[in-house]
C-alpha cells in the first residue's frame, strides 16, 4: 500500500505542475517562499508535512472521509499555488456534488473504483467509472462528486490542486444548512416548504 500511494503521489506531483503554471489560482509571490508571523528562522521542518502519516496503512473509515495538505495545515504552501487531499471511501462512501472556487481538481485513483461525475455550465453531466491507476480532471468551480459504488471494497484517491487553498462549497450544504429560506428553496426546487424541512432535518448534525 505504501508504495502505491508514493507512486501515485509522484504522478499528481508531475501533473499538479501543470495545473500550477495553467490553472492556479493564487496570486504571484515576490519571494521564495511566505512565513507565518510566528517563524522567523525557518528549517526543513517548515517544508515538511506528517499529516498524511495517518493514512498510511490504515483501515478504511466507516464514513468518507478527507484528508488535506492546505496551507490551513501546512503553512509552507502559502503562495506555492499547490495543495493534496486524500479522499478515502468505504464501500458506498460518497463525496457529494461540491465545488472548489479557486482551483481544479486533479484526482488520481490509487485504490478501488469509483464513479465520478461533473456538471458545466450548461448543465451536461459528463459521468466515468474510473479504475485503480485512472485520472480525472475536474475544472475549476464546476459541481463534481466521486462515489464508490462497490459493496465489498473501500477506495482511496489522491487529489491535487493548483492553489494553496482551493476551497469546497458543498452543494446540499449550501442549500439547505446555511439559512436560506424554506419558501425560496420550496420555489427554486418546485416543491413545497414540507419537504425542504425534511430535507433540512436530514442533514442537520445529531444532538449529543
Amino acid at each position: 500500500m505504501a508504495s502505491t500511494i508514493v507512486y501515485g503521489l509522484c504522478m499528481v506531483i508531475s501533473w499538479a505542475m501543470v495545473l500550477m503554471s495553467t490553472n492556479a489560482g493564487d496570486p504571484d509571490i515576490l519571494s521564495d517562499f511566505i512565513l507565518p508571523a510566528n517563524i522567523t528562522n525557518p528549517d526543513g521542518n517548515f517544508f515538511t508535512f506528517t499529516g498524511m502519516r495517518v493514512v498510511v496503512g490504515s483501515s478504511p473509515p466507516p464514513n468518507f472521509k478527507v484528508t488535506k495538505a492546505t496551507k490551513a495545515e501546512f503553512p509552507a504552501l502559502d503562495g506555492q499555488s499547490v495543495s493534496y487531499a486524500v479522499l478515502q471511501f468505504p464501500s458506498g462512501g460518497v463525496n457529494p456534488p461540491h465545488t472548489h472556487p479557486r482551483s481544479a481538481e486533479l484526482l488520481f485513483l490509487v485504490q478501488g473504483s469509483l464513479e465520478v461525475g461533473v456538471v458545466d455550465t450548461t448543465g451536461k453531466l459528463y459521468a466515468q467509472t474510473l479504475l485503480t491507476g485512472d485520472m480525472f480532471v475536474f475544472p475549476k468551480g464546476l459541481v463534481h462528486y466521486q462515489y464508490n459504488s462497490n459493496a465489498q471494497y473501500p477506495a482511496m484517491a489522491l487529489s491535487a490542486f493548483g492553489s494553496a487553498s482551493a476551497g469546497t462549497v458543498s452543494v446540499p450544504t449550501t442549500l439547505f444548512t446555511s439559512g436560506i429560506s424554506d419558501d425560496v428553496l420550496a420555489k427554486s426546487l418546485k416543491t413545497d416548504v414540507a419537504t425542504i424541512q425534511k430535507l433540512k432535518a436530514g442533514l442537520a448534525p445529531p444532538k449529543p
